[in-house]
Parts: structure tokens; sequence; C-alpha cells
């Protein structure tokens, strides 16, 4: 049997796809890397956001009428989340759940056969340790906790994920050894808050971050995105952590708006002020940090005022990379009782703040051509070269390179999203 699986969305849920992988090859069953070979094709489905919503429900309906004789299981978010339209759009499809990957080699078995079978529902069996298939890559994707203490008012995703599960710091250390044994020269810690890990179990973010950075050999950290909110207790800890030579100088520090106020109606759980002074320290601490933030445009209470107000956050604190979204219902989150702002001033802000972050990023990225970066090459590129990321994580295009190698790279160009330049040396 032969088994195809297509992943959407986050760091995540490509480790899920990688944990059903390992189940699959570990109970005989091949993966192959087209719908057309396979027996039986899943798709591990993101939720996060209506567009992709829309694209993987295409998906599942697509594969069903195109391929009319296999069998299609679907996975991911959508399966805890949005039962109900799933049945619509699949009622022959079995499912898999989030919690329930340990399964997978069951329920394709049971699906290629010609049974019906969804397993869903919460689980605390960790994702830590357990076999994986990677994609080939140097990268390492490690998910240190699932689920969150958020409560926020327009995310579903928490209802896939549930409470906060945090895996053991010993696991994580011994995959991490692992990974780094076979090769990998990036360790992704990743989470749907890497800021809320141990809060359940007594462990600290920090110290996982240090006894991580702290094996043998030669590679690189990324922490994965962080809730400002969880970050207060801990910021000096986490920026001493972070400053350790073989983890990127980075953060994913999601603030979704400038406003108080509209702080306040999400449910973020902190201010604008503490934001502010977060990014203030770790910036201090880390002056080549690479700051990313999320932003959501058109939240249903966002006046015109409010708005202004992100853009002046923006502009403040001059973010290495944003994440625009415009905001949308979301199947069962507290904001879609909300009336959305009319289509056309969504629109208006959008391209608004879409123009800032064009110039804000170029900006910030063009201030390092003629500098020198040392730089760890981790892809091929998709138009030709390779892709290393330097110390602060930003990619830069680079050729004569092999994957794994370790070099000194002069900045030659630079554009709002990456960098060009030539190798100094290895």
């Amino acid at each position: 049997m032969k088994v195809y699986i297509d992943t959407y969305g986050c760091t995540f849920n490509k480790a899920d796809a990688q944990i059903m992988g390992g189940v699959l090859k570990e109970n005989h069953i091949d993966l192959v890397d087209s719908p057309e070979l396979a027996d039986v094709i899943i798709v591990n489905t993101c939720y996060v956001k209506l567009p992709t919503e829309n694209k993987v429900v295409y998906k599942i309906q697509q594969l069903q009428e195109k391929f009319p004789d296999k069998k299609v299981i679907v996975s991911g978010c959508m399966v805890e989340i949005d039962p109900e339209k799933l049945e619509k759009v699949a009622p022959d499809c079995s499912w898999i759940g989030p919690h329930q990957l340990n399964k997978t080699a069951d329920v394709v078995n049971g699906t290629y056969c010609g049974r019906l079978i969804r397993e869903c529902g919460f689980s605390k069996d960790s994702k830590v340790g357990v076999p994986k298939v990677s994609d080939g890559s140097l990268i390492h994707i490690i998910q240190i906790a699932e689920g969150c203490l958020g409560a926020c008012t327009f995310c579903c995703t928490r209802f896939a994920r549930g409470p906060l599960n945090s895996y053991p710091i010993k696991d994580i250390v011994a995959e991490a050894k692992k990974a780094i044994d076979d090769g990998a020269v990036e360790i992704q810690l990743t989470a749907q808050d890497t800021a809320a890990f141990g809060y359940d179990s007594g462990e600290k973010l920090s110290d996982l971050i240090k006894e991580v950075a702290n094996l043998d050999g030669e590679f690189r950290v990324r922490v994965g995105m962080m809730h400002p909110k969880n970050i207060l207790n801990n910021v000096d800890e986490i920026i001493d952590a972070i400053k350790h030579p073989k983890v990127y100088n980075f953060i994913h520090l999601p603030v979704q708006t400038g406003s108080n106020k509209v702080l306040s109606e999400m449910r973020r759980g902190h201010t604008l002020d503490q934001y502010l002074d977060i990014v203030s320290k770790f910036k201090s601490e880390i002056p080549d940090l690479t700051l990313a933030v999320d932003i959501i445009v058109g939240y249903p209470t966002e006046s015109d005022e409010d708005f202004q107000l992100t853009v002046d956050l923006l502009r403040n604190i001059k973010p290495s990379l944003i994440h625009l979204s415009k905001y949308q219902h979301r199947k069962g989150a507290v904001s879609s009782s909300l009336k959305e702002i009319p289509h056309e001033v969504m629109k208006k802000r959008s391209r608004n703040l879409s123009r800032i972050k064009t110039e804000i990023t170029e900006e910030e990225n063009k201030e390092l051509v003629g500098s020198v970066q040392n730089a760890v090459v981790v892809e091929v590129g998709s138009k030709g070269g390779f892709i290393a990321k330097t110390d602060s994580y930003i990619p830069v295009i680079v050729d004569g390179v092999n994957l794994g190698d370790f070099i000194k790279v002069k900045i030659t160009d630079a554009t709002a999203t990456y960098l060009k330049g030539d190798v100094v040396s290895k």
C-alpha cells in the first residue's frame, strides 16, 4: 500500500505529518510524493484562517473528484474545529484528529479495506521521541508542547489543540541530540506558544533552550512563536538563553494590534506598554535581533484611531518580519458574533499596512548591505542557488555552497523579504 500526505499550515502541522509518516513507515506502509502514485491520500488540514480553510476544502473535494478510486483521509485541525462542515464536504472520508496520530496506520489500513474510521478527541500522548519521517532537509522540528493558555477571541486553533501539554525537557534534548548526530544543522523548537512551555510541568523555556544549545555539534536553534503575556515573568531568563551563540537572534512576538482597547477586547492578556517593554529589553540586550510580529487588520471593534495606533506601533518598533492577516470570522471564535467592519475599509487598511510593511522590512534589510554575516546553509532555493540563514535568521541567497555549510557571506543586495550575498569563506 502507498500513502501520500498533503500538509498545510504551520511548522507544528508539518511535524504532525512527519509523525504520521513515521507511524506508517513502522507499519511497513510506503510513502510516495504524489497523489497519482498513492492508494490512500491524507490531507493534513490547517484551519487558522479563512483562505486556508477554503484551500483545504477545495483540495479535499478536488481529490475525491479526480481520484474516485482512491481513499481520502482528512487529518489536522479541521477534524476538531469543524466536523460539521467536514461531514458535508467529505461524508465518505475517514478522519485522524491531531491528538490521534499514533492510530494513523490503523485508520489507513481500515480505510483502504473499505471501512469508515474517525479517530478524534484529545490525548496527553507525547509527540517527542516518536518515529518521524523527515523531508530530507537539515532542519529538524521538535514539538515542545501542544495547546495553549490563551483565550484570544479571534482564535479557533485552540479548539483543535486543547489545553497546554508540555513535554519533558529530557525527552526534547534527547531528540535534538539524535537529530544533530544525524546531521541536522537547525533545530526548530515549536508549539502553539513556546512561551507557555512548562507552565503546567514546572519546567522553564529558558532552561530548555540552554540545554539544547549546549549540546555538542555545529548547529543553530530557532525558538518559535511566544505569546507576550507568558514572557512577562521570565523576560530576563529567556533573553539570556537566546543570547547563546548557537541560538538565532530571533523572536516571533505577535502583538496583533497597537491599541490597548482592542488588545483588551481580543483578550490578549497584556498591555501595549508591557509589549513595548519586552521588545525594548530584547533589543537592548541583543542588538542584531530579528523581531517578527503578527498583525490582524480590521478586528471588528477596530476604529480608525485604533488602526492608526497600529501604524504608529510598527513605525516605532520597526519589525524585521511582519505577518499581516485581514480579520475574518472563524468557527467557534468568540469574535465571530461581532459585526465585521465594511469590506472597503478592511481593504484600504490592509493595503496601507502592506505598503508600510514593505517600507520597514526593506529599509531594515538594506542596512545590512556591505556587511559580512555568519550564516548556515539550510535549503535549496526554489529559483536556484541556496538559502542560508544569518545568525539573526534572515534568509540570504548564495551560490557555490553545500547544504549544511557554515559560511561567512558579504551582503550585496537586499529586498523586503531576503538578502543576496557572496560567500567570503567557509
